[in-house]
């Protein structure tokens, strides 16, 4: 049976008319809705329509009010770039017939996603269902029909998968030099090569776009799960003309070609939006550009979805209860310190606290939240930022990362004052974070009483529970994890299979630990006490390292143990 998936809203009052949501909006008038309303009764098409043939609103105003007024997600198709699979499952005479246009096919769940100017319209959905057979469900978002119509006859006429662009260049004369700046023409296959590689990437859940040029060739890697991974070479010739198009699309000087550069792209990928933060450097080949993918979607994960150990999660929000003081979370770049503080903000985000935020860059924006990206321009840094946000009556404070003395001193001086602070710190562990701040130029004395916590985390790739496969440890493997010879247990590793990529992992799990400063441990920091005494204190305190909890993701099949070992130091329970 097909199944047909429409977002409504359900309320007890009826939905407000189109005119007047319009009018509240103060987006049109009443002398304007009149005029309408009289061209709609000699002509006999629907209101929206009127309005912007009289150019009184504008079709993306048209789509968002309708969306809203209907209870519909929406979606701008100007920035959009549609999924090949989705186009090859309805046919271009049924989207133009229907007006709708197909933007992503989820495999996984068997859903494809329609933008439709009416997404009311039960025969057009019921047509496609006819077309894809049973087992396919159909998501609906709401778009423009000029948008729509503009859409069809731009990405149905043209090849957008890599594969297709790549034979179209091979075997036809194209300039691969000369990629239309000011108008940026589609039928251009290089323009539509960038494109279907962002797309592929997200696709495939990459987190970062590696385009390296070699002599001879370009090296395009994805990072997947934290692990680079090269999925194609092109042609050195193709490289000019894609980073033209790179640079436009980031907002950056085409001209400037020794000078580092940043900049950022937004698009609409699988029926959602995307951005990401776009880095190029030269050197000895050429430009090299790194993307980093930020969806939205996953960034943001709520605190108890982050599968953590019940204990864990009772320490972090007893941590958070805390009214002043700092939390640092800390672990390398690329071990998701960004993704747990926001988690940790979100459960702390309602009407009740003023929080702010001072990131380099923002990558997430979130609602209620003052967020505030690092300025050089302006001479923002995290230090005067955070003396400026001190006076904007704040509760809670994110400093994107304590990097100097003068960072740190702020942020203390903020946690001394009343407020709660939470930043990241580069360090290999959670008791490495004091003597790190040390090393900055925080006294003991400052810091005693004034730290609530530390989280040190690393990302592990999760086993593929389709292809995972179990065995019995042998007796190193039994050593590590600290079990004895003669208890039974099954271990997994990694296997291969089409779910995953023949990868043997698909998605990651955090591995966390958690010190909580006590009294105790205050008056170790302030006297300056070894490391040992600091361990041996948290660990009276039931403190758990890094390597016991990845230790209990191996035992619970989430992970392998050589995924384990390649984040986390296991050594040292080696004798």
């Amino acid at each position: 049976m097909t199944t047909v998936t429409v977002r409504t809203i359900v309320s007890d009052e009826p939905p407000m008319p189109l005119g007047e949501r319009l009018i509240a909006e103060g987006l049109i008038s009443k002398d304007q809705l009149q005029v309408a309303l009289k061209e709609q009764s000699r002509h006999d098409e629907p209101l929206g329509r009127i309005l912007v043939k009289l150019g009184l609103i504008s079709e993306g105003v048209l789509r968002d009010t309708l969306g809203e007024t209907l209870g519909h997600d929406s979606i701008d198709l100007s920035t959009a770039i549609p999924d090949p699979d989705a186009l090859k499952m309805v046919p271009k005479n049924i989207a133009r017939r229907y007006s709708m246009l197909p933007i992503n096919f989820d495999k996984n769940e068997k859903v494809l996603t329609l933008a439709m100017a009416d997404t009311f319209n039960v025969v057009a959905i019921d047509q496609v269902a006819a077309t894809l057979g049973a087992g396919v469900g159909i998501s609906t978002l709401m778009a423009g029909e000029a948008e729509i119509e503009a859409a069809i006859e731009q990405f149905y006429q043209y090849e957008l998968s890599i594969e297709g662009i790549l034979r179209e260049i091979d075997t036809g004369e194209t300039d691969t030099l000369n990629v239309a700046v000011e108008n940026e023409e589609y039928n251009h296959p290089l323009i539509r090569l960038v494109d279907a590689i962002l797309a592929d990437a997200v696709k495939k859940d990459a987190s970062d776009i590696h385009l390296e040029p070699e002599a001879g060739f370009l090296r395009v890697r994805y990072r997947i799960d934290g692990v680079l991974r090269q999925v194609m070479a092109l042609h050195r010739s193709y490289w000019p003309g894609m980073v033209v198009r790179l640079k436009v699309m980031a907002k950056m000087n085409i001209a400037e070609t020794r000078a580092p550069q940043d900049g950022r792209i937004g698009l609409t990928l699988a029926g959602r939006r995307i951005d990401f933060r776009v880095a190029c450097q030269q050197t000895t080949h050429g430009e090299n550009f790194v993307l980093r993918v930020l969806d939205r979607r996953k960034g943001i994960v709520p605190l108890e979805k982050l599968k953590l150990v019940k204990e864990t999660l009772t320490s972090l929000q007893v941590m958070m209860a805390r009214p002043e003081g700092i939390i640092l979370v800390t672990g390398p770049t690329g071990s998701g310190k960004t993704t747990t503080l926001y988690s940790m903000l979100n459960y702390r985000n309602d009407e009740s606290v003023n929080i702010m935020t001072l990131e380099d860059p923002v990558e997430y924006p979130m609602p209620m939240i003052r967020q505030t990206s690092l300025n050089e321009a302006a001479k923002l840094d995290f230090a005067n930022g955070i003396r400026s946000m001190m006076r904007q009556d704040p509760d809670i404070i994110l400093v994107g990362e304590v990097r100097d003395e003068e960072t740190a001193e702020m942020a203390f001086r903020a946690a001394m004052t009343g407020h709660q602070v939470f930043s990241t710190l580069h360090t290999n562990s959670a008791l490495g974070a004091i003597p790190r701040l040390i090393d900055i130029g925080v006294k003991p004395q400052i810091m005693a009483g004034n730290i609530i916590g530390i989280v040190a985390q690393r990302l592990v790739r999760r086993l593929c529970r389709h292809c995972k496969q179990a065995y019995a440890p042998d007796e190193t493997e039994r050593q590590l994890l600290g079990i004895s010879s003669t208890k039974p247990v099954l271990l997994y590793r990694e296997g291969s299979c089409e779910a995953c990529n023949f990868l043997g992992y698909k998605g990651r799990v955090a591995v966390i630990e958690v010190l909580k400063i006590n009294q105790e441990f205050d008056e170790l920091i302030a006297r300056g006490a070894t490391r040992a005494e600091m361990y041996e204190s948290a660990c009276n305190s039931g403190f758990r390292e890094l390597a016991e909890d990845g230790i209990r993701h191996v035992l619970a099949g989430t992970t392998s143990l050589s995924e384990i070992s390649r984040v986390v130091d296991l050594t040292a329970r080696v004798t």
